[in-house]
């Protein structure tokens, strides 16, 4: 079959495009940016990339009209603009008003479960985007999940940067709501076995694992695994502000991300029932398990996708081809070269950069600039990379995201995500025996002058050492 795939870059669509096209269908993946999407090579023959974006309705007719089903894995946990309910609801009802143009038999919706009547804005949007989804021609069926647990998810990222650095935590009262936590895996399956399967049109299910559980007992679940000894206090005290900002500082998660994280989780999501799992013939994992699986897959180092990849988790809100061609006028920039020894050493050394391999020189300096990032709202140097030695245009890498990753050209662009009176832009590329490294910074107004010629005096000790272990 046809089949149309949203989301295609986000953690859901990463993971659901192999299953599919294992299946045997022709994909059509929409995306925003060409540019920001890698498909691996065996794929090619089964997938087909569209450039749309949602909220300019005249993009929408790239969709091809002989579509079998369609996937809307849109999701906006935060945006940038503070009205992304808004947005939601208009990227929902352009795609609606498309699909009812095509021949598509069938909706699938990935949702949040909804059935507390306080819902979180969040929760609230993702309800609002079902209602304007059925009333499409097209039969709906949407599968409503709680907190997603697998290998470089939002949850399971924030339970074990939590988990790793806080020996005791004192924490919200939210901390005892209940969840009913699901596996990445099942998720999947339940997606895959609803595609153009009749018995799950024009109907919604709650999809959830065999356990209920609180935060607070998720994070002690996680300890244990990790065979790490915990105290966990919850008080009442803790506001909504100083909550996002404790997730903010903890973890990984950007700001606006923990806001609406915090706002959810005061919501507990349980599943109402559980006919979809003798429906689908699934038998969804534990906790326990879920933790196993994803535990494994970040030590075996098999990440297949993670949420920080996604634009959500910093800064970057415009498509990458806009920032590809580095400037050069009004720029300052700091260029360095060096004749190297071993091309595939050097290169695999640049491919392995950030994270934690970390900058091979001057890594405290670095660390400090990602704290101060932090404290200014940015999102500092703890997002790390999906992989340890693997890259793509796209990928967060640690306070940088990834513009350009050629390794057959030598030739990789990074483009600054951390809080600057400026834009910032780390090039590495290799032409014949020598690698070039520039830093390019374009800066705005007289405080991004000030700020170049502040930072100038460490680039000549970070630069040249990092240059220096690139190629020995």
């Amino acid at each position: 079959m046809k089949i149309l795939l949203t989301g295609a870059t986000g953690y859901i669509g990463k993971r659901l495009l192999p299953i599919l096209v294992a299946q045997g269908h022709q994909v059509i993946c929409c995306v925003r940016d060409k540019n920001r999407f890698y498909i691996p090579a065996d794929f090619l023959q089964k997938v087909q990339v569209i450039e749309v974006d949602f909220l300019e309705k005249e993009t929408l007719t790239a969709i091809p009209a002989d579509i079998d089903a369609a996937f809307y894995l849109i999701h906006s946990m935060s945006g940038s603009d503070t009205n992304y309910d808004e947005l939601e609801s208009i990227s929902a009802t352009n795609f609606t008003e498309r699909i009812n143009q095509t021949q598509a038999q069938q909706i699938l919706y990935l949702s949040g479960i909804v059935n507390d009547k306080s819902l979180s804005k969040h929760l609230s949007s993702r309800k609002n985007v079902e209602s304007i989804l059925a009333k499409s021609i097209v039969p709906l069926t949407t599968l409503r999940a709680g907190i997603i647990v697998g290998s470089g998810s939002a949850s399971f990222e924030i339970i074990r940067d939590l988990v790793n650095k806080l020996p005791v935590m004192i924490t919200p009262k939210w901390l005892n709501t209940k969840c009913q936590p699901i596996a990445i895996n099942d998720v999947l399956e339940f997606l895959s076995k609803s595609l153009l399967n009749p018995v799950t049109y024009n109907q919604s299910f709650d999809i959830g694992g065999p356990d209920i559980l609180t935060y607070k007992e998720m994070l002690l679940a996680f300890a244990e695994a990790k065979n790490l000894k915990r105290y966990i206090f919850t008080i009442p005290v803790m506001t909504p502000k100083l909550s996002s900002y404790w997730l903010y500082f903890v973890t990984s998660t950007s700001y606006k991300l923990a806001s609406a994280l915090v706002s959810s989780m005061k919501v507990e999501v349980i599943c109402n029932d559980h006919r979809i799992n003798e429906l689908l013939q699934v038998k969804p994992m534990t906790y326990k398990q879920a933790l196993s699986r994803a535990l494994i897959k970040v030590e075996e180092d098999k990440v297949a996708s993670s949420w920080k990849d996604s634009l959500v988790s910093g800064r970057f809100n415009r498509n990458i081809s806009a920032h590809l061609k580095v400037p050069k006028k009004d720029c300052y920039i700091d260029r360095r070269k060096k004749e190297i020894e071993n091309r595939d050493y050097t290169i695999d050394r640049i491919w392995s950069i950030g994270g934690e391999t970390g900058w091979y020189y001057g890594d405290w300096l670095w660390s400090l600039r990602g704290f101060i990032d932090k404290l200014f709202g940015g999102v500092g140097l703890r997002r790390g990379r999906t992989n340890k030695h693997d890259i793509h245009s796209g990928d967060a890498l640690d306070f940088w995201r990834v513009l350009y990753a050629n390794k057959q050209e030598g030739k990789l662009i990074l483009y600054a995500e951390m809080k600057l009176p400026g834009e910032a832009w780390l090039e590495f590329k290799i032409i014949h025996n020598t690698l070039y490294q520039a830093a390019t910074f374009k800066p705005k107004g007289i405080l991004g002058k000030l700020y170049w010629y502040s930072v100038l005096p460490f680039h000549g000790f970070i630069f040249n050492g990092m240059l220096n272990k690139l190629i020995k």
